[in-house]
């Protein structure tokens, strides 16, 4: 863990759940944590909590829809705040309802955030990283979703696999360049984790869906998966403890494990997927 003790963590999507569990926790590790994210009450709030308890933190107001503010935030923490140690390319939506009903907006919404969101993280930060031969770690957020096929989640789930696949051909291109020797390339893959994303998923039309009363019952149903969740907390210790140990895959629970080991065995099997009953 003296790993990443006293250096630099840059975190998008810090203003509430794992985002904000893991700068939290990477404060305790003596980390200066830089919380980015478009919704600035939160991370000012979280700045100030931090700050209040003895850790060091900068909120920066930050789109990672657009590959220019991502520079700036990578250009701005050099400048400002020190070299980085760790990036958390976190942010993340949700959608809910069948793909055929979901607005285009909607799914452009997520592809921007979930997808592109860490492909610019990636292409701001990770020239500056690789500059030095410090070591120096780079953390995706994918899910458990990214291994999974579930019905009423299709742009959220296309992501999510879509971060896993960008995050494994990354660690081969960083390996492939000459830097894997101090450049960490890691999957998160949580379970459920303790959240606003699903209060805040986008849904559907109802004067143009088919159905819409299935995306709010997935909604519900999700909701009811968050009274179960574990607290963001305790999932980035989980996280920091398995990056310590040199992992690749990121887990927050035996659960992802499984379900890494269901996916695994469909695909061996060539068997379609199975829809489960609710």
């Amino acid at each position: 863990m003296n790993s990443f003790a006293g250096g630099i963590a840059v975190i998008t999507g810090a203003g509430s759940g794992i985002g904000a569990g893991l700068a939290s926790h990477a404060t305790q590790l003596g980390m200066t944590v830089v919380l980015a994210d478009v919704d600035a009450a939160a991370i000012e709030a979280l700045r100030d909590e931090i700050c209040a308890s003895g850790g060091a933190a900068v909120a920066v107001v930050c789109d990672v829809r657009d590959p220019d503010a991502m520079q700036e935030l990578a250009d701005r923490t050099y400048r400002d705040v020190g070299p980085v140690r760790l990036l958390v390319n976190n942010a993340g939506v949700e959608q809910f309802g069948y793909l055929w009903d979901t607005p285009v907006a909607n799914w452009q919404r997520v592809v921007d955030i979930n997808i592109s969101g860490v492909f610019h993280g990636v292409r701001a930060f990770l020239p500056k990283m690789m500059a030095t031969d410090e070591h120096a770690w780079v953390w995706n957020l994918s899910s458990v979703g990214g291994v999974l096929a579930i019905p009423l989640q299709g742009p959220y789930i296309v992501s999510k696999h879509a971060v896993l696949a960008l995050t494994e051909c990354l660690r081969l291109d960083v390996e492939s360049a000459g830097h894997g020797d101090h450049i960490h390339v890691q999957a998160v893959l949580p379970a459920a984790v303790v959240s606003n994303i699903f209060e805040s998923a986008g849904g559907v039309d109802p004067s143009a869906a088919s159905d819409a009363a299935v995306a709010d019952q997935q909604r519900s149903a999700m909701l009811a998966v968050k009274a179960l969740a574990m607290d963001a907390m305790t999932a980035a210790a989980t996280i920091f403890e398995q990056a310590a140990e040199g992992r690749f895959y990121l887990i927050t629970e035996p659960s992802v494990a499984d379900a890494m080991a269901e996916r695994a065995d469909v695909l061996a099997s060539q068997r379609p997927p199975l829809l489960k009953p609710r």
